[in-house]
């Protein structure tokens, strides 16, 4: 059982979304095992043309009309004892709007020193977390695990987000994040878990820092994984907000706040390999598009 409860390790980054947030956390409530570990690529597509902003969605993304958010991420974990674990993942993101040539080009010819695109694209942050195990104990039949985790996440290129209309479609914040994270799991004989975690992220520059959570259920057996899960982000007070008093067009400023719904499937197919698959949808958020993301992917577990 131990080892079909390993192979949901690989489930997360199956649902990494594109772009500044992720559809879920990279962090889950297993552990690897000493000298074992994974490694995962996949890819996302996400899409949005509402936004989220307080008291109103609006019904189109200014000047872009639409975007569409495409990423291929790579993830490993690795389990240097039984209790600590290495998480690190890196995506690449392209970021396109839809705003017509002519609208673009009425910007250009207005402002020849900003640099109006429908596309972006780069590295975004590298990410990286250290993950221990707290305590564990038997309650009744099922196991509950405490862990704790660690992170730093930092631009991984020279992408740019800058003060301007354009940049909504940057590709990150272009802030180093420094994260810390509580995470309780219990675990049942049958394969069926829940998972609740709960932390902080303090974040460079401009950009707020913020409280993020997420609840999970689950099943982990050794030919089927999948799981549903609830992520939130609570930005403190000090962000902006778009088109409000305020406001600079500097928009990693904004209080990004946010409710997410999602689920992963993983399937393995020979030997070490396996396929992950994931869907997400915000349902509640401010200064954000309203997106849905699908992801796929290939696992190695090793």
């Amino acid at each position: 059982m131990q080892h079909a409860y390993r192979l949901s390790f690989l489930l997360l980054c199956a649902t990494l979304a594109a772009g500044p947030a992720r559809a879920q956390s990279l962090l889950n409530g297993f552990m690897s095992g000493k000298g074992h570990g994974s490694l995962v690529v996949s890819g996302t597509t996400e899409k949005y043309q509402q936004v989220f902003i307080p008291s109103r969605k609006v019904d189109s993304v200014p000047l872009f009309k639409r975007v569409q958010i495409n990423s291929l991420n790579v993830y490993g974990s690795y389990g240097i004892t039984d209790k600590i674990d290495v998480v690190v993942s890196l995506p690449y993101i392209q970021s396109t709007g839809e705003a017509e040539a002519t609208v673009l080009d009425d910007y250009r010819v207005r402002n020849p020193e900003k640099d109006y695109t429908n596309t972006r694209s780069g590295l975004q942050d590298v990410t990286g977390y250290l993950k221990f195990k707290a305590y564990s104990r038997e309650v009744g039949d099922n196991i509950l695990d405490l862990l704790g985790a660690v992170g730093v996440s930092t631009p991984a290129s020279g992408y740019e987000s800058k003060q301007g209309e354009e940049y909504i479609i940057a590709i990150g914040n272009r802030a180093t994040r420094f994260n810390t994270l509580g995470i309780a799991q219990l675990k049942m004989p049958s394969g069926v878990f829940f998972t609740g975690q709960a932390g902080y992220s303090l974040r460079s520059g401009r950009v707020p820092n913020a409280f993020v959570a997420e609840t999970k259920v689950g099943y982990a057996g050794r030919k089927l994984y999948a799981d549903a899960y609830v992520a939130f982000q609570q930005s403190s007070s000090k962000g902006t907000d778009i088109v409000q008093e305020g406001f600079d067009f500097f928009f990693p400023a904004t209080q990004v706040n946010y409710t997410r719904i999602g689920g992963s499937l993983y399937r393995p197919i020979a030997k070490g390999l396996g396929l992950v698959a994931g869907a997400s949808l915000y349902v509640a958020g401010r200064n954000l598009g309203k997106s849905r993301a699908f992801s796929g992917g290939v696992s190695y577990n090793f």
